[in-house]
């Protein structure tokens, strides 16, 4: 039974989580779908960036708006910043690590484009420098973040979004993420092409 019972935890644990998360950031998911529509309706494109746990959902949303979510669609654009190894490596090689995502956003980033960093802390001093390069290229910034949001919280401006899951628990945070990634993607969709 100890087994089942830890299963049992962990999902009611999650649910809890994505419970509040619903209910103190629903405009908010809502808010950043526009702010995403009309980054592309302006034909402009979004940077994702995400460390570990936090980069394979970078990618997963990626591929969701360059490949499809639920329906056949025009791909849209996206670039994944943690994808490119080449880059990533040559970066923390020659400059070190903090600057993996702010040199790539230099390099590609426009005005008009959107950040899109994904940290369950708010502390990798790769999203925070990644930030900072997103304000110098006059770029939006949506942080998905966990706990109390961290040295990115600090950093968002007053028009930027920040959807903060209420948990501590990376796996949690990562948990209601991947449901924020979905909703965003869904109502991406809904907004572009429809039910």
């Amino acid at each position: 039974m100890e087994l089942e019972d830890r299963i049992i935890n962990q999902f009611h644990q999650s649910m809890e989580v994505n419970a509040q998360t619903i209910e103190q950031f629903t405009p908010v998911i809502a808010a950043a779908s526009e702010l995403i529509l009309q980054c592309l309706i302006s034909e402009h494109k979004i940077l994702s960036a995400g460390n570990g746990a936090s980069g394979a959902l970078a990618q997963h949303f990626g591929t969701l708006l360059i490949n499809r979510f639920r329906q056949e669609r025009p791909g849209l654009p996206v670039i994944t910043l943690n994808a490119d190894s080449a880059a990533i490596s040559a970066i923390a090689e020659d400059s070190g690590f903090a600057d993996i995502y702010s040199k790539q956003i230099r390099a590609i980033g426009m005005s008009g484009d959107i950040l899109l960093a994904i940290s369950t802390t708010g502390r990798s001093a790769s999203l925070v420098q990644a930030i900072q390069a997103a304000h110098d290229r006059e770029m939006t910034v949506i942080a998905l973040t966990g706990g109390e949001g961290g040295n990115m919280t600090a950093l968002l401006r007053p028009d930027e979004t920040e959807i903060c899951v209420p948990s501590k628990d990376d796996a949690l945070v990562h948990h209601a993420h991947l449901l924020v990634l979905h909703s965003l993607t869904d109502l991406i969709d809904f907004q572009l092409f429809g039910a």
